[in-house]
């Protein structure tokens, strides 16, 4: 067993999803140690998603864009402490060199065989090896084990603050019915869906279930491309609020009836909120990276028959989900959750 002590470091440099995973590892930790002090190395984009949470003492952010800058930030940021134990999350080569240098007496990563770019290399410490596929959430839930800690209850503690709640009514004051998010783009183009397709079911979802269809994500060239050629191909419209910011997100999915979603990370603070969300999920395999344990089925599931490989990718998996394949998902979102 591994003792907690009195200062935790996370590393997790990583996308918005591997974020919202990462929280409610923190509240397990306070929940056994409220007088832990955590700290977490993560990315500008998460740390605007997550700064201010209750569970985070400290948020060091690594700015990749700053080159070698940035590890030479994060070192500096640290000081002169030593950190009691390090949960290096990431089991790639950059965490791996973040966690070579951030004073720890402990540093608990992955097992070899799942620990890649020789990331093993920089920790003392590894969880057991656990052979084929499960979810993220659970794979960073392992982590708690050897430190004593329990993953009971899961809380994400993500909702719109006090101070966000005045935006998110003025926001939906604008709207004349229950809104529907649909998030349109990720940032690899395998996981993207065909604009017409979208249109379809924004349609649908004016007409057949009086829903107003609101467009929500980043604002990378390619979402509004994509925004464009839906807006141009619908017959009915559809909102665009892409590019809101993150904690702004947050405040529209948590307002929204339900969420249609790529498999990305707005998918997973939908589930952190408990909020339905049909997930369109092709290239990855949803039990490692779908909703986690809520929403099942609404999975429009392209990627087919389960992998028994944790990183098992097709390509072409988004090409078979349909329109009417999603509709029976919001048909059945209709008939189980729609308040």
């Amino acid at each position: 067993m591994i003792a907690l002590g009195s200062r935790v470091c996370i590393v997790m440099p990583s996308a918005i999803g591997d974020a919202v995973h990462v929280l409610p590892l923190l509240n397990a930790i306070k929940r056994r140690s409220p007088a832990t002090k955590t700290t977490w190395v993560v990315q500008p984009g998460p740390a605007e998603l997550v700064a201010g949470h209750p569970a985070i003492d400290e948020l060091i952010v690594f700015d990749r864009d700053r080159g070698l800058g940035a590890y030479y930030d994060v070192r500096r940021a640290c000081g002169a402490r030593v950190f009691d134990v390090l949960l290096d999350l990431q089991p790639y080569l950059k965490a791996g060199i973040l966690t070579s240098i951030i004073p720890a007496r402990v540093k608990l990563g992955f097992d070899f065989w799942r620990a890649r770019d020789f990331n093993w290399l920089f920790t003392n410490a590894r969880i057991p090896r656990v052979k084929g596929p499960r979810h993220i959430q659970d794979q960073f839930f392992e982590f708690l084990g050897p430190l004593g800690v329990n993953a009971e209850p899961v809380i994400w503690d993500l909702a719109p603050r006090a101070e966000e709640r005045a935006w998110q009514t003025s926001f939906f004051s604008g709207l004349d019915r229950p809104v529907a998010a649909l998030v349109i783009g990720s940032s690899r183009e395998p996981k993207n869906w065909l604009p017409e397709r979208w249109a379809a079911v924004a349609d649908a979802l004016t007409t057949e279930y009086g829903l107003a269809p609101v467009m929500v994500g980043g604002s990378t060239p390619r979402e509004i491309a994509t925004a464009h050629q839906i807006q141009t191909i619908a017959r009915y419209p559809v909102r665009n609020a892409l590019g809101s910011g993150l904690r702004r997100l947050v405040a529209i999915l948590d307002g929204a009836a339900l969420v249609v979603s790529l498999d990305t990370g707005p998918l997973h603070i939908a589930v952190a909120l408990d909020r339905p969300v049909v997930s369109l999920i092709g290239y990855n395999d949803p039990i490692v990276y779908g909703p986690y344990r809520k929403y099942h089925d609404l999975i429009a599931n392209g990627f087919g028959e389960p992998s028994r490989r944790m990183k098992e990718r097709r390509p072409d998996g988004m090409t078979h989900i349909t329109v009417p394949m999603v509709m029976d998902r919001v048909k059945l979102w209709r008939a189980r959750y729609r308040p």
